[in-house]
């Protein structure tokens, strides 16, 4: 059966026939809220740019949604915390209108300095005023760039080939990088009193937001001009409004606003040394394109049970690289629900350590697995790669992750240690092939599992005659064994023992199995 696409916004054609070759497409721009929430149970997956609003409300109504896509860079529009709660990917474009932005960036830049849009007006209006429009020249300035991203790289290029001096902020690049840019990274503090001109070129979050306001514009280099192509909200408009008055900031030039359409009451519209444009960050036709068939492809792959590229709440893989991943995330799943199953207790800590060399492998995809697997069978909402570890931190699970060189004879051991209070299990397993995965330690017990269909488990005391008797049990009752895995710290000491049984084990012959002389536990697993 066709998975079903929803597109609510407008996209290029190119992003729907890509769609329309997997899946089947219905375009329904313009949907009020009411409108969306009603129709969105029906759909798989959903294609967006900023004007469809994706909040709690319309998430919970979408039962079957298992990606949204977002046609360009920003998800403000998108309840990204709900949808990772649910399980839901959401996915972007980053790329595909870098260079778009970039160039609308510089533009505002060499426009802002040269009174262009002021110039253009005055002419049209018959006026031929030179001298009111004498401009600055950028070369030998100092520009900022706060936030050293693709956007923020792309125009540090350009703008460096303008013989420009720069100054860059973004505590994720290393000196390394930046010394390979020629710029120098620095803090904001410095970038507010040093720089001619400065840009932005970061998300806006929690703590982003606002991040320049009334006490950062005064610590600014008098006549200062500010460039904002990022996101709205970034700067406190009404402070920024008062320094452009006062003359303290010489200009700015904005394409975001904190409210978008802006307000005709917004205190930067009709200021004079203000350059506006209404969001065209990523108003190129070439963009427009890029971030359909982008967004397109991902859907496509997602729903296709592949991984996407630019996941926003799951970091993305390579195809190559999932390919080699894969056995590791079945194996991890699979001892996470072990554990689940022998626990005896509420779990409340996972500790999940990489034993040897992984190499490339992104680990993060492996103890999601892991957490998957600990949460399936013990909470009852469905849970993903996406959604674990939101499940897992709103059930007060900690998580842990470290790496420690090769033990035994294996060159990449998983071990996983579930924590109920005091009492704590661990499984390790390893990756022989990509169809040959096997748990080896239970309980510190050698074994060789492959971890699939049912099994029983059982501590005992190790003594004679007590395997006979459980197995004697399974009979009686028609249950055929499989396989048999024991292990045992020592002669006549505590043991084990793993049973390989083709169909479900009775709960009553449990109960019976666990009565048995020098029996301490069994449980049944299903994996």
């Amino acid at each position: 059966m066709l998975s079903r696409v929803l597109v609510s916004d407008p996209i290029a054609n190119e992003g729907i026939e890509i769609l329309s070759k997997a899946a089947r497409v219905d375009v329904k721009t313009g949907l009020s809220k009411e409108e969306l929430i009603a129709i969105i149970g029906d759909y798989d997956a959903l294609a967006v740019r900023s004007e469809t609003k994706v909040t709690a409300e319309v998430l919970e109504a979408a039962k079957n949604l298992k990606i949204i896509g977002r046609a360009g860079v920003g998800v403000d529009n998108i309840d990204v915390v709900r949808a990772t709660e649910r399980g839901i990917l959401v996915v972007n474009s980053p790329e595909g209108n870098t260079i778009a932005a970039s160039e609308l960036t510089v533009a505002m830049l060499l426009a802002l300095s040269r009174n262009i849009p002021q110039a253009d007006a005055a002419l049209r209006n018959g006026e031929w005023k030179r001298s009111k429009y004498v401009g600055v020249e950028v070369y030998k300035k100092t520009l900022g760039v706060i936030g050293l991203g693709k956007i923020g790289r792309e125009v540090t290029r350009r703008l460096l080939a303008f013989g420009m001096q720069v100054l860059a902020y973004d505590p994720y690049v290393s000196d390394e990088t930046a010394r390979q840019l020629g710029v120098r990274l620095t803090d904001l503090e410095t970038i507010y009193r040093e720089a001619d001109y400065i840009t932005l070129h970061i998300p806006k979050t929690k703590d982003t937001a606002g991040m320049i306001g009334a006490k950062q514009l005064a610590i600014m280099k008098k006549g200062v001009r500010i460039v904002n192509v990022a996101r709205g909200g970034l700067i406190d408009e009404l402070a920024l409004a008062e320094a452009l008055k006062s003359g303290h900031v010489g200009g700015a030039a904005i394409d975001v606003y904190s409210t978008e359409p802006a307000a005709v009451d917004n205190p930067l519209l009709g200021l004079p040394n203000v350059v506006h444009t209404p969001h065209l960050g990523a108003s190129t036709a070439e963009a427009q394109v890029n971030v359909a068939i982008d967004i397109a492809e991902q859907i496509v792959d997602v729903l296709a049970g592949n991984p996407a590229r630019a996941a926003v709440n799951m970091p993305s893989v390579s195809h190559d690289v999932l390919s080699r991943l894969q056995p590791y995330l079945t194996l991890g799943e699979k001892i996470g629900s072990l554990l689940a199953q022998l626990a005896s207790g509420r779990i409340d800590k996972v500790e999940v350590v990489f034993g040897g060399d992984f190499g490339d492998l992104p680990t993060v995809h492996i103890v999601r697995a892991v957490l998957k697997g600990v949460l399936d069978s013990v909470v009852p909402e469905s849970v993903n790669y996406v959604n674990a570890p939101t499940v897992a931190q709103h059930r007060g699970i900690q998580v842990i992750e470290s790496k420690r060189p090769a033990v035994d004879d294996h060159t990449c051991l998983l071990t996983v240690r579930a924590y109920s209070g005091s009492v704590n299990r661990e499984v390790c397993g390893t990756v022989f092939g990509r169809d040959d995965i096997s748990i080896v330690h239970i309980d510190g017990f050698r074994v060789d599992i492959k971890p699939r269909g049912a099994m029983l488990v059982t501590e005992h005391n190790d003594r004679p005659g007590i395997i006979g008797k459980v197995g004697t049990l399974l009979g009686e009752k028609k249950i055929n064994i499989g396989g048999m895995h024991v292990g045992r710290s020592g002669i006549g000491q505590r043991a084990l023992m793993v049973l390989l049984i083709d169909e479900p084990v009775p709960a009553e012959l449990v109960e019976d199995i666990k009565t048995l002389a020098g029996m301490e536990s069994a449980r049944q697993v299903q994996l």
